[in-house]
């Protein structure tokens, strides 16, 4: 059986803001460490720890649009994938992370 890999569509942190302030903004989770999650943090984003990836997957509507994000776009890629593989139509991964948003969109969400 060939190898199936998954494609990842990427979204700036522009286009998630102009996303988020629409008429049908997508779910935005947040793939970091509670540590990360402390030190800066998204408005509204949703922090998925294990229980929560579990709500997630049992409950919500796989046509549900969401964006991932971590720190720089590499752990949220992963978890876009699995997402995907778990059924989920509609997921996009933040290009550069929450320090791309930092340096972007809100300045005063701290870069570390």
């Amino acid at each position: 059986m060939a190898d199936q890999t998954v494609q990842i569509d990427e979204i700036s942190a522009t286009q998630l803001s102009v996303q988020l302030t629409g008429d049908a903004p997508p779910r935005l989770i947040d793939v970091r460490t509670a540590e990360e999650r402390a030190t800066a943090c998204i408005k509204g984003s949703l922090w998925a720890d294990d229980e929560q990836v579990k709500i997630i997957l049992e409950t919500w509507d796989k046509s549900t649009p969401i964006v991932v994000h971590c720190h720089h776009g590499g752990r949220s890629l992963q978890a876009a994938g699995y997402l995907m593989q778990h059924g989920f139509t509609c997921v996009k991964n933040l290009t550069g992370g929450i320090d791309a948003w930092s340096l972007e969109m809100d300045t005063q969400v701290p870069r570390y």
